[in-house]
């Protein structure tokens, strides 16, 4: 199981800024997908995703730079990989709602504490303007940063017209996370119930070049 510093929360997705102490400039930077429920995923390996800060039109807008990379399998670990960008801009809780009256509430106090920025829209660039998803951190380590090599984090995206629902496990290096880190991760993804457990019945490694599989690990109905 994974040890006290590294104690896995996860919060249901669909809820407005769960209590989540998400710092989201340690967030920024590169993460590797070392498993997944998306088929999309598995044609694929070397995928990363780096998001990066970007200032917003507006002062009551946050976005980020959202630039995911990959390679086909059958590409060569030297080759270059391919990219869709695109920007993802934070769903601010509904007008009346409790995390909206919260984050208002925090708005006049001095403590930097506000309800945590967890979920977002993601929009194309490019030919790609047209495509827009939903997706949401539903938990992550303490410490997300890129400083922090055992850093981990749990996303989840919504179903759009062309692709599933489905869960990333992210890590800050190819290296990935140790087995019980991930054991624990998937069964506190499953303790959720609803769609989420059902998912998470469904992880698959991500291959990433020059690291081994993690021993065949299969998550089906293992808890």
């Amino acid at each position: 199981m994974a040890t006290p510093s590294q104690t896995v929360v996860l919060h249901a997705p669909d809820v407005h800024n769960p209590p989540i102490d998400l710092d989201l400039d340690k967030f920024m930077g590169t993460w590797h997908v070392v498993y997944s429920t998306l088929p999309l995923w598995k044609s694929k390996k070397d995928v990363t995703i780096t998001y990066a800060p970007k200032e917003s039109s507006s002062s009551n807008e946050v976005q980020f730079d959202d630039t995911v990379e990959y390679r086909a399998k059958s590409d060569a670990a030297t080759s270059s990989r391919s990219r869709v960008t695109g920007v993802d801009t934070l769903i601010a809780p509904p007008e009346g709602s409790a995390a909206s009256t919260a984050a208002g509430a925090a708005d006049n106090e001095t403590t930097s504490h506000r309800p945590a920025p967890t979920r977002f829209k993601w929009r194309g660039k490019g030919w790609l303007a047209i495509a827009t998803s939903r997706w949401q951190v539903l938990g992550c380590s303490a410490d997300p940063s890129a400083a922090n090599p055992h850093a981990w984090a749990v996303t989840y995206f919504e179903k759009t017209l062309f692709t599933p629902p489905g869960l990333d496990i992210y890590a800050r290096t190819p290296a990935g996370l140790p087995a019980p880190l991930v054991e624990e991760i998937i069964a506190r993804a499953r303790a959720l119930g609803g769609d989420v457990a059902t998912l998470a019945g469904a992880f698959f490694e991500v291959e990433r070049s020059g690291v081994e599989p993690a021993n065949g690990m299969c998550f089906v109905d293992t808890f």
